[in-house]
C-alpha cells in the first residue's frame, strides 16, 4: 500500500474503501431491483463473465503497448481493484521519480478534499460547484451527481494528466522512444478509463436498472461475437449491400488480372474530358471509400463534372497472392495505365493515388520517367499520400523490430489478416474507435448506427505479407524511396526527381495517418509543376468531402513557399470542399472534350465488359 509521504497515512485507503462500498451497493441494487425476475439480471456469474471477456478484449488491444507482464488487467467486477491497479501502475512508472510520486499523492488527497467539499451532507453537489477536470467521456451529469463517481473520474483524470506529463518531460529519451512511450501510456490510460467498467460507470448502472440487466446481457453477446470474429463492430452491417445502397454508381468491370479489376463508370454527361481519369485507391481498404452513398461519392461527383472515370479494385490477398511484392503493385499500375490508354484509344491518362497507392504511384511515375514513357500520364493527383517518411506520424510506432517480428508471425499463408490492420488504425484513436464503442454497445447496449463510412471501415482487406514487410522496412523505417536509385521495380531504379508531370498534392490538416508535414515533403522531390492544397479534417473526411455537404474548408497559396509553415502563413482559406479547386486545375491542364459515346461507354462492342460494377473482387473476403 502506498503511503502518503507527508503524514504517513495510507493515502488510498479511504478512497479504496469508498470504491469497495460502491461496488457492493451496485451489486445489491442490480440483484434486488426486480424481485422475482432475478434470472433476467446480471448476477455475479454474468458480471464476472463480462469482466473476463472484457479483460481478454483489453489485452487484444494493448498487446502492442506493454510487455505482457506489465499490462493492466484489473478486475472489472471490483472497483477497488481498478483503483489499486491504477495506483500500482503509476507507482511503478519509471517516469515518476520519488518527488513526482510524492506530489501526485499529495495532490490526490487535495483533489479528494476539494471534490468532497462541494457536496452537501446529503451527498448532493452544491449549486454552482465546479469539478477541476473535464473530459467528454464523463460529460453525463450522472458522473457528478454522487461524490463517489465524481472522485472516481476526477482521480483518473489527475493520474492521466500526470503520467502523460511524465512522458513529455522525461529526460534522456530519444524522440522515437518518447513517441513510443507516449503511445503506450495513452493506450493503457484509455483502456483503464472508469467509463469502461460496468460497476464504475453511473450511466451504465442506471441503464442496467432500467432494463433489468438486458443491456449487459446484450453487450456480452456482442462482445463474445466480436472476440470470436477478431474484429470490433462499429455499425449495423445488415443495412448495407454492395452495389445496391453503397458502391452503387453504375459501371462495368472491363479488365481483370490476378491482382485487380478495372471498373469503367457510365458517363452522366453528353461530353467528357478527352483524357480519362484512372483512380488507384489504397489496397489496404476497399475502393468504395470514393463511392459511398450517392451524396458522398467522389466518383459520381467527378462523372457529373464531365470526367471519364475508371477505378482499380484490388483483390484482398489470400495464399494465391503470397508471391506479390513491391514490384507487382508498380507493374499493376503500369498495366492498368496501358490498358486504359489502349481501350479508350488515348495517348495518356490523368491519375489519382490515394494513401499507399499514391506512394506507389510516385514510384510508378519515376519508373515510367526512367524508361522514357512519362508522357503516358498527363497528371497525377495524390490524396494524403507520402513519399518521404521522415515525419510519417504515428504509424512509425509499429516499425521497431519487436512489432515487425509480431507482424511476420501474424502473416500466415503469405498474407497479413486485414483485421490486424483494422486493429492498428483503431489503436491510434483508441478512445474514439475502441472504448467509445465498448461503452455504447457493450455496456449500455445501444443499437449500432447504420453509417456507410463505418461499414467501409470494417470491410477489411488482407495484404500480401512480402509487400507489407518491405513497405514497413524500406519506406517507413529506412525511408529509401527519397534516396535516388536506392529502390527499384522490374529492373528499373527509382528516382523521384523523374516525376515531371503536373501534380496536385492534397493533405489533411488533422491527418494522423499521413500528417500534412509529411505529405508536403513530396514537393521537394517531384520536378514538375506542383499544386499543394491543405484540406480541413483528416485522412478520410478531409478527402471525402463533397461540396454539397458545406463542411470544413481548404487552403491554397498562389505565392512562393518552401515549408508547410510558410504555406499556411500565406494561404487563403476557402469554405467547403477542395473538389472544385481540383476539377478546375484538371480542366486547365487540357479542357479538350469528346462525345460520351463509343469507347467512353462501358459494356458495348468497342468497350466490352466482364461484369457489372462494383465487381467481384470487392466482395471477396
Amino acid at each position: 500500500m502506498t503511503k502518503d509521504p507527508q503524514n504517513g497515512t495510507e493515502a488510498a485507503d479511504i478512497f479504496t474503501e469508498m470504491l469497495r462500498m460502491q461496488g457492493e451497493a451496485a451489486r445489491q441494487m442490480m440483484q434486488t431491483f426486480a424481485p422475482g425476475a432475478a434470472e433476467s439480471l446480471p448476477d455475479d456469474t454474468a458480471i464476472d463473465a463480462m469482466g473476463r471477456a472484457m479483460m481478454e478484449f483489453q489485452e487484444t488491444w494493448l498487446q502492442f503497448c506493454l510487455p505482457k507482464e506489465e499490462r493492466a488487467a484489473p478486475l472489472l467486477t471490483e472497483p477497488a481493484s481498478w483503483m489499486d491497479a491504477l495506483r500500482k501502475w503509476s507507482a511503478a512508472n519509471p517516469l515518476l521519480d520519488a518527488e513526482a510520486q510524492q506530489k501526485l499523492w499529495s495532490d490526490g488527497l487535495q483533489l479528494w478534499h476539494d471534490v468532497l467539499s462541494q457536496y452537501s451532507g446529503g451527498g448532493e453537489i452544491g449549486e454552482g460547484a465546479q469539478l477541476p477536470y473535464r473530459d467528454r467521456r464523463f460529460a453525463d451529469p450522472a458522473w457528478r451527481e454522487q461524490p463517489v463517481f465524481a472522485l472516481i473520474h476526477q482521480t483518473y483524470l489527475l493520474f492521466a494528466e500526470r503520467l502523460s506529463q511524465g512522458v513529455d518531460s522525461a529526460e534522456g529519451l530519444s524522440a522515437e522512444d518518447r513517441e513510443n512511450l507516449r503511445f503506450a501510456t495513452k493506450g493503457v490510460l484509455d483502456a483503464m478509463s472508469p467509463a469502461n467498467y460496468p460497476l464504475m460507470n453511473p450511466v451504465v448502472l442506471e441503464r442496467t436498472m432500467e432494463t433489468n440487466g438486458e443491456n449487459l446481457v446484450r453487450g456480452l453477446e456482442r462482445l463474445t461475437h466480436d472476440l470470436e470474429k477478431g474484429q470490433l463492430t462499429h455499425t449495423d452491417t445488415s443495412k448495407f449491400v454492395l452495389g445496391e445502397n453503397i458502391a452503387n454508381t453504375p459501371g462495368k468491370v472491363i479488365y481483370e488480372s490476378e491482382l485487380f479489376q478495372i471498373i469503367h463508370y457510365t458517363p452522366t454527361t453528353d461530353e467528357v474530358l478527352e483524357t480519362p481519369l484512372l483512380i488507384f485507391p489504397p489496397w489496404i481498404n476497399r475502393f468504395y471509400i470514393l463511392d459511398l452513398s450517392e451524396k458522398k461519392s467522389f466518383v459520381r461527383w467527378a462523372l457529373d463534372q464531365g470526367i471519364s472515370v475508371l477505378m482499380v479494385s484490388w483483390k484482398s490477398a489470400d495464399d494465391s497472392l503470397a508471391h506479390i511484392d513491391w514490384d507487382d503493385y508498380i507493374l499493376a499500375q503500369i498495366e492498368a495505365i496501358d490498358f486504359v490508354r489502349e481501350r479508350l484509344d488515348v495517348p495518356s491518362v490523368h491519375t489519382i493515388g490515394y494513401c499507399v497507392a499514391g506512394t506507389t504511384l510516385a514510384a510508378t511515375l519515376a519508373v515510367l520517367g526512367r524508361r522514357g514513357e512519362g508522357d503516358k500520364v498527363k497528371s497525377a493527383t495524390f490524396f494524403t499520400a507520402q513519399v518521404d517518411f521522415e515525419h510519417a506520424g504515428e504509424l512509425k510506432l509499429f516499425i521497431d523490430e519487436g512489432k515487425l517480428e509480431f507482424i511476420r508471425q501474424a502473416s500466415k499463408g503469405g498474407f497479413l489478416d486485414g483485421r490486424y490492420l483494422a486493429a492498428t488504425f483503431n489503436m491510434l484513436r483508441g478512445s474514439d474507435l475502441i472504448w467509445n464503442y465498448v461503452v455504447n454497445h457493450y455496456l449500455l447496449g445501444e443499437d449500432y448506427p447504420a453509417f456507410d463510412l463505418l461499414y467501409w471501415n470494417g470491410d477489411v482487406t488482407n495484404l500480401p505479407a512480402k509487400w507489407h514487410a518491405a513497405y514497413l522496412r524500406d519506406l517507413y523505417r529506412d525511408n529509401l524511396l527519397v534516396e535516388p536509385d536506392a529502390l527499384g521495380a522490374d529492373g528499373t531504379s527509382i528516382d523521384l526527381r523523374l516525376v515531371a508531370c503536373p501534380t496536385y498534392i492534397q493533405a489533411g490538416r488533422e491527418d494522423h495517418i499521413a500528417p500534412p508535414e509529411s505529405v508536403f515533403q513530396a514537393l521537394e522531390h517531384f520536378s514538375g509543376p506542383n499544386r499543394f492544397v491543405l484540406a480541413g479534417s483528416g485522412h478520410i473526411a478531409g478527402v471525402v468531402n463533397p461540396p454539397s455537404a458545406n463542411k470544413y474548408q481548404h487552403w491554397t497559396n498562389e505565392g512562393d513557399f518552401s515549408s508547410l509553415e510558410e504555406f499556411v502563413a500565406g494561404a487563403t482559406e476557402h469554405p467547403g470542399s477542395w473538389w472544385p479547386d481540383w476539377a478546375g486545375w484538371l480542366d486547365a491542364l487540357d479542357g479538350a472534350k469528346v462525345k460520351a459515346t463509343g469507347r467512353r461507354k462501358p459494356g458495348n462492342r468497342s468497350n466490352p465488359a466482364l461484369e457489372d460494377a462494383p465487381g467481384s473482387y470487392v466482395k471477396t473476403r
